[in-house]
């Protein structure tokens, strides 16, 4: 419904009025229908913590703070106790500065403290540590869900957004496909042992969807799995995912497998791009993915993957290096005048050592000297 027709209409206009003020009050949060859909499969609860790596508009970082916020349905987040708060948080991260503002309009009308919104890029996004009171050192934070929403060609929106008719070509799925790979990745090395991830796109591309998911499931050696979330949303129509598929060059030209692709576009087409082969296809549970398609229930087309992490992955560094010991230094008033010269290593008082120096170059002079003399003495008499 166009904006021209709202005005024209007193009804209409006074309930479009009534749905801005309700949004700006954070009651309402309107989104598309598939959208809904990552952040419910991410069974997040309040203990968790939870990293949302492309995060801007924010209407799934939203939603992730009421399902933080859901042991108490009844009371408003600004009249919770304290004990009464979460002890999970959530990390909304976007690399584009203005998005980042949207994200903080979207959030802030919530009004919940477990909200961290960062500016990073999400495949370089830096690590996290928290002080721990019970160990004495810094600790690097894991996290026990993590959404990867990431940037695609977005074809799957072509029924609502008019302007992708324009600049949507075949190849925006190959041009995307090294940026996502990259994204998973660096989600899959800062998710917990046990945790789940949500990998999701709004495109139906399979170079953008299962090739991705197919080569970090490879390099991941079995670290990763995809989970089969059949039971549940059980009322969400849904296909599975797919196991061949072509990919398309410039020039338009369709190659089956890597094999084909010829010298000089193989700096374009990867092979991570291609499907694998039968038996690792298989073994992966591809099918295990979901795709929504437009037609099913009259939504947008979007592909979701949800996969768990049973151990480090190969390329993650498996030993960390030991943090400094958070030990504050004892107030100087607590100080006797011995403790005052013991060094940080806590070896010897300091005067101690000034004085064994001291008397170590007194002897070195005096062996000197002595040794002058004795010179002088065998050339006179010489």
């Amino acid at each position: 419904m166009s904006r021209k027709t709202l005005r024209k209409s007193s009804r209409l206009s006074q309930f479009h009025q009534f749905l801005i003020s309700e949004t700006e009050q954070g009651n309402i949060s309107r989104q598309e229908t598939v959208s809904l859909v990552p952040p419910l499969l991410l069974d997040v609860k309040p203990h968790h913590k939870v990293l949302d790596m492309c995060a801007a508009p924010g209407s799934k970082t939203a939603q992730i703070i009421e399902f933080l916020h859901a042991q108490d349905n009844s009371a408003p987040v600004d009249q919770l106790s304290s004990s009464a708060m979460p002890s999970g948080f959530v990390v909304a991260n976007d690399k584009d500065n203005k998005r980042c503002y949207m994200l903080v309009h979207q959030t802030k009308r919530l009004l919940s403290p477990c909200c961290i919104i960062t500016n990073e890029d999400a495949t370089i996004f830096p690590n996290f540590y928290l002080e721990s009171a019970t160990v004495g050192r810094k600790q690097k934070v894991q996290f026990d869900r993590i959404l990867c929403d990431v940037p695609c060609s977005g074809d799957g929106t072509l029924r609502k957004n008019l302007v992708l008719w324009k600049r949507w070509v075949p190849t925006l799925g190959t041009q995307m496909h090294k940026l996502q790979q990259r994204i998973l990745c660096r989600g899959i090395e800062m998710l917990a042992v046990g945790g789940r991830l949500v990998y999701s796109t709004c495109s139906l591309n399979p170079v953008e969807n299962e090739a991705v998911v197919a080569s970090v499931l490879k390099m991941s050696q079995g670290a990763m799995e995809l989970l089969d979330i059949s039971g549940e949303l059980t009322e969400l129509k849904r296909s599975g995912g797919v196991h061949m598929w072509k990919v398309m060059s410039k020039s338009g030209q369709w190659f089956s497998s890597y094999s084909d692709v010829p010298d000089s576009l193989k700096s374009h087409l990867l092979p991570s791009m291609f499907p694998l082969s039968s038996d690792d296809s298989t073994s992966y549970h591809l099918d295990r993915c979901i795709r929504i398609l437009p037609h099913q229930q009259n939504t947008g087309g979007f592909f979701i993957a949800v996969l768990t992490k049973n151990r480090p992955v190969p390329w993650q560094r498996q030993k960390e290096k030991k943090p400094t010991l958070l030990l504050p230094p004892p107030p100087p008033s607590s100080l006797t005048k011995e403790e005052d010269n013991v060094d940080v290593v806590g070896k010897a008082p300091l005067q101690e050592e000034k004085k064994e120096d001291e008397k170590d170059m007194s002897d070195e002079e005096t062996c000197s000297k002595s040794r002058k003399k004795k010179l002088s003495q065998d050339r006179k008499s010489g």
